[in-house]
């Protein structure tokens, strides 16, 4: 079995994973003796550092790595006891944790210094987080509490058991049509919930969904309730020269691959250029690769505002043509050309395998 390698934090992954599950960076091939030790940041050119990221953004010292990655066993903020970590990615740490006050497990998210340091990137964070928490929804995780103690900012929400989209698609590669398009209804449905609350997510990616355990279905297979995750959590990135000739700032917020077009340009953004993520989502779901070719993210960028997406049956003939068209109306160019909300893209997806009364009743 090939491995595959993260250009930007050096880890590997067994095929057929195509994106890094801490970074979201496509991955690469590696020959089988290859071997990779801690990855080393060039030297920055121009005031920039890996991939174009501010210098900031890819180096921690020493005490700051060993602070913020080695919380467990230690009581934050006097109220949350910190277990194990999750995991970390490029904007936090992730940990399980005890909360005192209530004796509930939780999630506690430690961002980085580099988040901190920045004012504008504090407050975004602070306004996006207060209104993340009025979230209320199944298919959605809120905020608890966003705090701060000791100049480390940290974000508490309910502990999920279960594991992300990711993780799960590079188990078991492509998902069926059958597992697949409940799923897909269940994120609209938290994703209406959210939109309704005028809350776009702008970040959506398998990274950011998790499949919680939810019984069997009749045939006695696995069930899973989707939970969509990290709303105003999207990171901001310097764009490249090609794609910073075309955006508003030269910055652009949230996952390159996942992306729509008027985010990309640094345009206003309302529940539709969720409606595209969703739909590079559901295609790398069914196909295990993006609509878009590059051989980096730019390159994907830069397709999505000049190309054309690839066909979802090129790839995977035995899919439904219908599953296909609904895919395609997500990912056009025009907002006004695509589903015009999500309660409308979750009947299109759930009319794939019922049409008429009985797709409304699936829904249900």
């Amino acid at each position: 079995m090939s491995t595959r390698r993260c250009p930007r934090c050096q880890a590997t992954y067994p095929a057929p994973a195509r994106f890094c599950v801490k970074d979201g960076s496509p991955l690469v091939e590696v020959e089988p003796t290859a071997s990779f030790g801690p990855p080393k940041a060039p030297a920055p050119a121009n005031g920039s550092g890996v991939h174009g990221l501010p210098a900031e953004e890819v180096s921690l010292t020493p005490e700051e790595v060993d602070r913020y990655a080695t919380l467990s066993g230690k009581l934050l903020d006097r109220r949350y006891q910190v277990g194990r970590r999750l995991g970390e990615g490029g904007m936090s740490y992730v940990y399980r944790a005890q909360d005192t006050d209530s004796g509930r497990p939780v999630a506690v998210k430690i961002l980085l210094p580099r988040l901190s340091r920045d004012p504008a990137a504090v407050e975004r964070l602070r306004r996006e987080a207060e209104i993340a928490m009025r979230l209320d929804h199944p298919n959605v995780c809120p905020i608890l509490r966003l705090g701060e103690v000791d100049r480390m900012i940290y974000l508490v929400m309910p502990y999920l058991e279960g594991e992300p989209l990711s993780e799960h698609e590079t188990r078991r590669g492509p998902i069926s049509v059958a597992e697949g398009i409940p799923l897909l209804g269940q994120m609209c449905r938290g994703l209406s919930h959210a939109h309704e609350l005028h809350i776009i997510h702008r970040d959506l990616k398998p990274e950011n969904v998790m499949l919680v355990p939810d019984g069997t279905t009749d045939r006695g297979e696995p069930r899973f309730r989707a939970v969509v995750m990290d709303f105003g959590l999207a990171k901001e990135r310097r764009a490249g020269p090609e794609v910073a000739k075309l955006t508003a700032t030269g910055i652009v917020l949230g996952t390159p691959e996942f992306m729509s077009p008027e985010q990309i340009r640094g345009k206003p953004l309302d529940g539709r250029s969720d409606v595209y993520a969703l739909g590079i989502l559901a295609f790398e779901m069914f196909t295990g690769q993006l609509p878009f070719a590059g051989k980096s993210a730019q390159e994907t960028m830069i397709a999505r505002l000049r190309g054309s997406p690839a066909k979802l049956r090129d790839l995977r003939p035995e899919l439904p043509a219908k599953l296909e068209a609904v895919i395609l109306r997500c990912l056009a160019l025009d907002p006004a050309q695509r589903h015009p909300n999500m309660e409308e893209l979750g009947y299109a997806f759930e009319s794939v395998v019922a049409t008429g009364v009985l797709g409304r009743l699936f829904r249900k």
